[in-house]
C-alpha cells in the first residue's frame, strides 16, 4: 500500500460515496449546522464526495467540474462559528467511524480534516 493514497487506501468511490452519504445523514439531522445544507441535498453530497476524491488523492473530479475549489471564497456568504466546525466535525467523525476500514486509517482520514473545518470559521 505504500505510495497509494489516503483515497485509494480507504476504498476508492465506493468508500467515499459511504462516507458522504453516512456523513450527510448526520449533518441534515444536526440541530446547529442542518441550516448551512438547505439546497439540493443530492446535489451538495455529490459536490462533497467530488471534493473529498480530489482531497484525499484521488482524481481532480471537483476541479474538472468547478473549477478551483476556493473552500474559504465558497462558504463565505454562510455565517460559519467554530461551533459550526466542531459540530461538523463530530459528524465526520462519526461517519468516518462507521466505515469498515482499520482504525489506523480512520485516524488517518479524520486527521485531515480539523484544520480544513477550522480554516471555514468567519463568525
Amino acid at each position: 500500500m505504500e505510495g497509494l493514497s489516503l483515497y485509494d487506501r480507504i476504498g476508492g468511490e465506493e468508500t467515499l460515496r459511504l462516507l458522504t452519504d453516512r456523513f450527510y445523514d448526520h449533518v441534515f439531522a444536526h440541530e446547529l449546522i442542518s441550516r448551512l445544507f438547505k439546497s439540493n441535498k443530492d446535489e451538495i453530497k455529490e459536490k462533497q464526495r467530488l471534493f473529498l476524491t480530489q482531497f484525499l488523492g484521488g482524481p481532480a473530479l471537483y476541479s474538472e467540474v468547478f473549477g478551483h475549489p476556493r473552500l474559504r471564497a465558497r462558504h463565505i456568504p454562510h455565517t460559519i462559528t467554530e461551533e459550526d466546525a466542531i459540530a461538523w466535525l463530530t459528524c465526520m467523525d462519526r461517519a468516518i467511524s462507521a466505515l469498515t476500514i482499520s482504525d489506523e486509517l480512520k485516524k488517518e482520514l479524520f486527521g485531515r480534516f480539523p484544520q480544513s473545518a477550522l480554516f471555514m470559521v468567519n463568525s
